[in-house]
């Protein structure tokens, strides 16, 4: 019980630091040289310096800025409203019409840019204005982009789960092909919402205009095989065992930049400015994963986690009881934070406890990264809401209120993959 009472120490010592407004990386960092220093007899100076040249060299690493980047050409490029335009002649009669122009749009944005913001952004410049140009309501436009956009930190290539593989030393790899199931099942679920809503009221969705002849829309579905081919190059290649996730990364990016140039819109000036914006946002995430390695250590000093996963082992819990107060933990904490910093600040005292319970890694990994995925829609801190809010200008209330029930519906698919772990494990169990 020492032990957890220097680990409720060493969490006041973090949020002084949080609350004081000091960046997370150095928070943390400064937590891990307090535990060693007060509560540990290792030369923390040493301890220090191994574990950034440690981590700072990681090849899984490698895939991360690669990852960034792509994205970061894509939001620059054309290929974002080839997307749209490919996809709007085929729902024109499906129910709720265009509202799924935002669910797919997301979803396959998802699978090419690993990042819910540059998912919402995105998408969200083409079809918020047309889709209430063309009078559909405005809760449902902002509600199914703010919750179709958190699929970004799920479908691979996910830059959250790259940061997960690498905290908790697991395969990216088997990450990546684990969330390709539940990524599908969100998107369906999101996409059967907005067609129940169209059901139950009508009169809610604008009547279709003129039917496009096949002919018409198979011209128009030849501006999605651009993605559809990168979406291909880099899923696939993880997926046969051609590529790592990093080589798979690097394939990406070449790929991105030949795509961006060949359907115009693109020059070397925006190439630039995707190279620049990679590395702020690269260097920023790295630096919050050496903080967190760091602290990491630390705690492997001081015991804390051990004693913390006895303690819990102690009481008895079930794995379910386990994971419903994990839910509300993730849930609580990801209203202030965001969710590479709950992933890093938590999963070196969290994964311990799972793991003495027998809940799968891998698993684990795809259901946090769901949770955090709810962070991203919950005020003050959902970075989704605060993007929509810059693309539209409308109250964050009204955006957080339009979102919930696809806070719901995230909820519920947490549900699913906790009844049914195979929805996360059966494709990496034939890797």
């Amino acid at each position: 019980m020492d032990l957890i009472l220097v680990g409720l120490a060493l969490l006041g010592v973090l949020l002084a630091f949080l609350a004081a407004g000091v960046w997370i990386a150095i928070a943390l960092g400064g937590v891990a040289l307090v535990a060693l220093l007060a509560f540990s007899n290792a030369p923390a100076g040493l301890v220090l310096a191994t574990t950034l040249w440690g981590h700072s060299h990681s090849w899984s690493l490698a895939a991360l800025p690669l990852f960034i980047l792509m994205g970061e050409v894509l939001l620059r490029s054309r290929l974002s409203e080839d997307m749209f335009s490919g996809l709007a002649p085929w729902l024109g009669r499906v129910p709720g019409r265009l509202l799924h122009v935002n669910v797919l749009g997301c979803a396959i944005f998802a699978a090419v840019s690993g990042s819910s913001a540059a998912t919402a952004a995105t998408i969200g410049r083409m079809s918020v204005p047309e889709l209430k140009r063309r009078g559909y309501p405005e809760g449902l436009v902002i509600g199914t982009l703010a919750g179709s956009a958190t699929l970004g930190l799920l479908i691979p290539p996910s830059i959250i789960l790259i940061v997960y593989g690498v905290a908790t030393e697991q395969s990216i790899a088997r990450l990546f092909v684990a969330a390709i199931i539940p990524g599908l099942m969100l998107t369906a679920m999101f996409g059967l919402y907005v067609a129940a809503r169209a059901w139950m009221n009508p009169a809610l969705i604008p009547p279709p205009g003129e039917r496009a002849s096949f002919l018409a829309r198979l011209s128009a579905s030849r501006r999605l095989i651009p993605v559809m081919l990168l979406i291909l190059g880099v899923i696939g290649s993880i997926y046969t065992g051609l590529a790592s996730p990093t080589d798979a990364a690097a394939l990406g990016v070449v790929l991105a930049v030949i795509l961006a140039f060949g359907t115009g819109g693109f020059s070397w000036a925006r190439l630039g400015e995707a190279a620049m914006a990679a590395v702020r946002t690269s260097a920023m995430i790295a630096f919050i994963l050496l903080g967190a390695a760091f602290l990491s250590v630390a705690m492997g000093f001081t015991g804390i986690p051990r004693a913390l996963a006895a303690w819990i082992g102690g009481m008895g819990l079930s794995p379910l009881a386990l994971l419903a107060a994990l839910t509300v933990f993730f849930i609580v904490l990801g209203c202030f934070l965001d969710g590479i910093s709950v992933i890093v600040l938590t999963t070196s005292i969290i994964l311990p406890m799972v793991q003495a319970v027998g809940i799968d890694p891998i698993w684990f990994g795809i259901y946090l990264v769901i949770v955090v995925e709810m962070s991203q829609i919950t005020p003050p801190v959902g970075f989704n809401l605060f993007v929509i809010q810059g693309l539209t200008g409308i109250d964050i209330v009204r955006i957080a209120k339009a979102a919930f029930p696809f806070f719901l519906l995230l909820l519920a698919g947490v549900g699913l993959i906790v009844a049914f772990p195979s929805i996360v494990l059966w494709l990496p169990s034939l890797m």
